[in-house]
Parts: C-alpha cells; structure tokens; sequence
C-alpha cells in the first residue's frame, strides 16, 4: 500500500514514515500544498494522511481537489485543531477520519487498516497462485498454508508481482511500489530484494518462480 503523507513539521514526518514503514506502507512526502497537488497528480496513492496546518495554507483545502483527482482515495486527517467543531468541519468536507494531535501511533495505524479493509478499497479474499497465497487484508503470505514471513522491501515487491501474476511488471513500476519518493535507491537494491524473495519462496516449496524479463522487468509465473 502507498500512502501520501502531507506534513510539514520533519519531526512528525520522520516519526510517521518510521512508524508507517514499521507496517508496510510506502510512504511518499509532501511538506506542503503545492507538493501535494504534484504529488497527486502523478501517482494514484491508496490513502492519504493530511495536515491541517500546513506553512502555505489550510491542507483541509487538498480534500476537494483529492475528491476530484482520485474520487475514491481514503483521506485521513490529523490536526493540532481538534475541537468537535474541527472535527465535524473535516468530515464534512470529505475526510473519512479525523485524528486530533496529539495521538497515539498505533491508534493510527490501526484507523489506516480499518479504512483499508472497506470492501470498496480492498478485495475481501486473498490473491492466489498455486500454493501461494497472499492476504491483503492482514497482510500475510502463505505458503502450503504456512505463513511466510518475509522483511518490508520483500513483502513489497511479492505483493506488485501477486496483484499482476502472469504479467510482466516493469522495473520502474516496481520500484514505483516499494520505494517512497525519499527513499534513496541503489543501483542493484530491487535485484537483491528479488534474489533473496525467490530463495525464501524456493525454500518453501513455493510452486511458484519470479522470472526476470531482460531489460523489461519481472514475471511471476508458475514453475
């Protein structure tokens, strides 16, 4: 899941992209309304965190341009400005969640998810390939019904490869979903994530093999 995160005080940035990262997310920052805006209009997020109090304006201001741009976006709100009339102002301009700060990170998360499990935003059964399996509503593979634990870059890339099974994804789109914007991205990073991936799911009697495309990308195909 990539989340755009719009705030402009770095150490709650910091401390987001951290906690966020922590659970799977790729995170891409925008400090301000007008990064936001180009930030929008160049990537499809699956959600947006949103600041209201931004240095170059009301961030509540980006909800209707979101609602044009990316009609079915989760927006989630966190605010310094929390009374119930703040709250209730945020809602109606098409938040779907208001977090007054200061809050609590795991609390956070947890809204993220919920607003993410809406059957409008992810589908309610699991991808499946062979005897692969990946759940993305709780965010687990499985393997021979086995879980599979695998670190945040790996779970990444396995999950662009699951949602396109039997298509070639391209390089740039892969790194597109694994890497945030902020991120610093070595030349080889995405080839060791893979090579490691294919040796955990080989290790797991996995009947499944992630297939390079010479200068294209990646394919995930049964073996």
């Amino acid at each position: 899941m990539r989340i755009l995160l719009v705030e402009d005080e770095p150490d709650m940035a910091a401390l987001l992209r951290s906690a966020l990262e922590k659970h799977d997310f790729v995170t891409d920052h925008a400090p301000s309304i007008e990064i936001a805006r180009e930030a929008i209009e160049m990537v499809a997020h699956d959600l947006v965190i949103l600041d209201r109090q931004l240095g170059d304006g009301d961030g509540a201001s980006l909800i209707a341009f979101l609602r044009k741009k990316r009609p079915n976006v989760p927006i989630v709100v966190l605010s310094a400005r929390g009374s119930a009339d703040d709250r209730v102002e945020g809602l109606n301009l098409g938040a779907d969640d208001y977090l007054p700060k200061p809050f609590v990170v795991s609390e956070l998360v947890a809204r993220l998810r919920a607003i993410l499990r809406r059957p409008s935003q992810v589908a309610s059964k699991p991808l499946s390939l062979g005897n692969l399996a990946f759940d993305l509503n709780q965010g687990e593979v499985f393997v021979h019904g086995e879980r599979l634990d695998l670190p945040r870059r790996e779970y990444l890339v396995l999950e662009s490869l699951m949602r396109r099974a039997g298509r070639t994804v391209r390089r740039n789109l892969l790194e597109e979903e694994v890497y945030g914007s902020d991120d610093e991205i070595q030349s080889n990073s995405l080839e060791a994530h893979i090579s490691r991936l294919r040796r955990k799911l080989a290790d797991a009697g996995a009947s499944v093999i992630i297939h390079p495309v010479r200068g294209v990308g990646y394919l995930l195909k049964l073996t």
